[in-house]
């Protein structure tokens, strides 16, 4: 499932796939990204020297610098990503500064900063929890499905919101109120 996430507002654009790519990912993810910038307030008026310190103030800690353009567009979209080597490809890369996307990529073995892996996990289970497909198409009909859904009403993430407050709650819960702890007198060694 091809998918981009937008935690803030919980809005969520899938596209089920048989396989993903980068000849099928990338031209999905350009039309996608066009689109969400279409919709997008027109950027702020800035100098070519503004522009090139936004885009630097975001490259700021990166491992990875990319080179920016001589007049860099103004930066309109955040878009993190995981690092797979396919997504660092010259083409896509230079397509996206020249759309004002700065691509910020997750560090390897950092795949749970990516949202989008969180959301994936959620639109399959509601897909495809006690179902039984026989064929691809039924499975992809049932993650586009699921995606729609979600959209009718859509659950912002935020990192440390309603559920960890739930989480916090279920673990005073447990503990009776008392705060109080034990330590297993056993051990296995």
């Amino acid at each position: 499932m091809l998918t981009l996430f937008h935690p803030s507002s919980g809005q969520v654009r899938a596209k089920g796939v048989e396989r993903s790519t980068n000849a099928i990912l990338h031209p999905w993810l350009k039309s996608e990204l066009e689109a969400i910038l279409a919709n997008l307030p027109a950027p702020l008026e800035r100098s070519v020297e503004e522009s090139r310190l936004l885009w630097k103030s975001w490259q700021q800690d990166m491992t990875v610098k990319y080179t920016l353009l001589p007049d860099p567009v103004p930066l309109r979209l955040i878009l993190v990503w995981d690092n797979l080597i396919g997504h660092h490809s010259g083409d896509i890369v230079l397509w996206l500064y020249q759309h004002g996307i700065m691509p910020l990529f997750t560090p390897i073995k950092g795949s749970w900063l990516n949202m989008a892996e969180s959301m994936q996990r959620i639109i399959v289970r509601r897909a495809l929890d006690g179902t039984h497909p026989t064929s691809p198409q039924q499975v992809i009909t049932s993650l586009e499905g699921a995606a729609r859904g979600w959209n009718k009403q859509p659950t912002p993430f935020t990192w440390g919101g309603k559920r960890r407050a739930r989480r916090e709650r279920a673990r005073l819960r447990r503990l009776g109120g008392s705060g109080a702890t034990v330590e297993s007198l056993y051990r296995i060694p």
